[in-house]
């Protein structure tokens, strides 16, 4: 068939072909941002069979894959469409999404049906339920021309059986578009349509056609600028040998001790999750002044938890909660509502952390045992869509490092690979270094052998400090002090420029406030402290400094960590004195100034 002949000025995705009678309902879809209209014309350049789009969550994947729907549609290059979803609830959203651009999906189809309605253009499935019978799946794409929109297309590899049953489902398909919004899978499951290929160091990696990372959606408006509060604190508890234990939380440690001040500090009888909520409530009222119907999401570990948060929510408020489990019947339906009220809060577990689509979330507790960087990335995700410009997101995190580690790689844009290299340097100390990532994304369950064997005793909460743009302002305070207060207090509606201007002068007026307080005599534990805290930030300076140089010249973190190291001399960063972290500093300033 000949492709209608295109305006001059215009692309393949911004005229569509006037072939079918619903031409009309999908030339209302919108105007195309500028990454969306720039994918749709790389893609109709060469029209491949597979195509990858990477975009970081709220960019706008869904209308990006849509409009490209209704284009081969309308070219009638293909006859039917496939979405499939990680979750029921997703599989509505896109029906509901897809039907405002004239496309009709049906996202109740069952397996046992066997054949969609007359009525539709074709399905939303889920993973699962692809798994399930991957043959009906098959015969149903061979049928007809059809164009299958994998999303989240990390979840095929969720299980090597559900990456065969997707691969021989879709293998007949006419297009598959595979999209992704979150670094790919920590493990080395090879993911269905994916092309991989070596890089410089001979690692397999995943190879998208387009990519759209989240500092070029900061700097283009698309998303918002994300600060996160985070916060320390005594935490004590009691081994199942009947041993008492306690720690600072953050506080460099062996990774069970960390694994077991963590979850003393979500436990919801302790002081330090009532303490956090409450700060994280008064910031929730500062945005609102500004943004009045700024929602509020608390990420539990698992539903009992949940539950007792939204009990000390609604005791905080005095409002009733909204309570998200995802086993439980109408949990889509309570997302929805709380989307379309302005009730301040919601609690869940899982069944927000992915796709779920709920713009006016503006402030975040991360009280999840959860540290890969896949999940952390989802969780982020559902804070960061932006409505209009100036709208800033608040998450209020553990101050654990692998958590700080995650936060200040943010903006870092991550494949999958597929034969990972051993670490020689791995003693499973997470650091503020590139291999701190990697490490996370395999330790999340290595402390799971003491579920239960633990009891929770005391847990206090301290402010530690604010992470933004790979940078660290604050230097700590009780809670409900001017410390903590200067940053809870920041405006709800600012530009990231201006977010990094007023964070500089809220650290400047705490500098001022101490020095002129008399000092008081320093014990060895304060000093110990003070140093610890220069060694973090001095780390944190380095992070910064290398993901620059990465940025500049392309090399991987890691790469340039031991090119430091063979110059500067010294362990891992996670043994390196603060004599051996300042030499390498200097080293990297001096690389970018030009001195060898």
């Amino acid at each position: 068939m000949t492709s209608p002949q295109r305006v001059p000025g215009t692309s393949a995705a911004q005229q569509l072909s006037p072939a079918f009678p619903e031409r009309a309902a999908w030339g209302t879809a919108g105007k195309l941002r500028a990454w969306q209209a720039e994918a749709l014309e790389q893609y109709f350049r060469t029209e491949p069979r597979d195509f990858l789009a990477v975009a970081t969550p709220g960019a706008g994947k869904t209308t990006f894959a849509l409009r490209l729907a209704a284009e081969l549609l309308a070219q009638r290059k293909v006859e039917r469409v496939t979405v499939v979803a990680p979750t029921e609830h997703l599989k509505v959203q896109w029906a509901d999404a897809a039907s405002r651009v004239g496309i009709r999906l049906d996202p109740h189809f069952k397996n046992s049906q066997g054949r969609h309605g007359a009525g539709f253009h074709g399905v939303a499935v889920t993973y699962a339920q692809v798994a399930a019978k991957p043959a009906l799946h098959h015969n149903r794409t061979a049928a007809a021309r059809t164009l299958v929109i994998l999303d989240e297309i990390h979840h095929a590899g969720d299980s090597l059986s559900w990456g065969e049953a997707i691969r021989d489902a879709f293998e007949p398909a006419k297009r598959r578009l595979s999209l992704t919004g979150t670094p790919f899978r920590s493990d080395t499951s090879p993911i269905p349509f994916v092309e991989y290929a070596p890089d410089e160091e001979g690692v397999l990696t995943s190879q998208s056609d387009y990519s759209y990372g989240y500092s070029r959606a900061l700097k283009d408006g698309v998303v918002r600028p994300v600060i996160f509060m985070t916060y320390s604190g005594q935490m004590r508890w009691r081994t199942k040998t009947g041993d008492e234990m306690s720690a600072m939380l953050g506080a460099e440690a062996t990774r069970d001790i960390h694994s077991q001040a963590w979850r003393t500090a979500l436990n919801p009888k302790g002081e330090w999750i009532p303490a956090v909520l409450q700060a994280a409530d008064r910031r929730l009222t500062e945005m609102r002044h500004s943004v009045p119907d700024a929602g509020g999401l608390v990420i539990a570990t698992d539903q009992e938890t949940a539950r007792a948060y939204a009990k000390l929510l609604r005791e905080l408020t005095g409002e009733p909660v909204t309570v998200v489990l995802s086993d439980e019947v109408g949990a889509s339906r309570r997302i929805e509502e709380f989307q379309e009220s302005t009730r301040r809060w919601m609690v869940a577990v899982r069944m927000v952390s992915e796709g779920v689509d709920v713009p006016r979330l503006s402030v975040g507790v991360y009280a999840t045992s959860s540290s890969t960087p896949l999940f952390f990335a989802q969780a982020i995700g559902r804070f960061v869509r932006a409505r209009k410009r100036g709208e800033t997101a608040s998450i209020f995190l553990p101050s654990v490092p692998v958590l700080l580690a995650l936060a200040n790689h943010l903006e870092a844009e991550r494949d999958h690979a597929l034969n990972r290299k051993p670490d020689p340097d791995d003693d499973g100390i997470v650091d503020f270094d590139d291999d701190a990532l990697e490490r996370a994304n395999q330790s999340e369950g290595a402390s799971d052998e003491l579920l239960g064997s633990f009891e929770a005793l005391d847990a206090q909460a301290a402010f530690d400090r604010v992470l933004f743009d790979g940078g660290e302002f604050g230097a700590g305070g009780a809670v409900g002090s001017e410390d903590e207060l200067d940053f809870i207090g920041l405006p709800g509606l600012l530009e990231p420029d201006q977010v990094t201007a007023l964070l500089r002068t809220r650290q400047a007026e705490q500098t001022r406030r101490k020095s002129q307080t008399t000092a008081p005599t320093v014990s060895q534990a304060d000093k110990d402290e003070l140093e610890h805290r220069a060694l973090k930030e001095e780390r944190n300076q380095l992070q910064s400094l290398v993901g620059a140089w990465a940025r500049r010249t392309g090399k991987p973190h890691g790469t340039i960590h031991i090119e430091l190291r063979q110059q500067c001399g010294g362990p891992a960063v996670a043994q390196a004195s603060r004599s051996e972290i300042q030499a390498r500093i200097k080293k990297l300033q001096a690389w970018f100034v030009g001195r060898t």
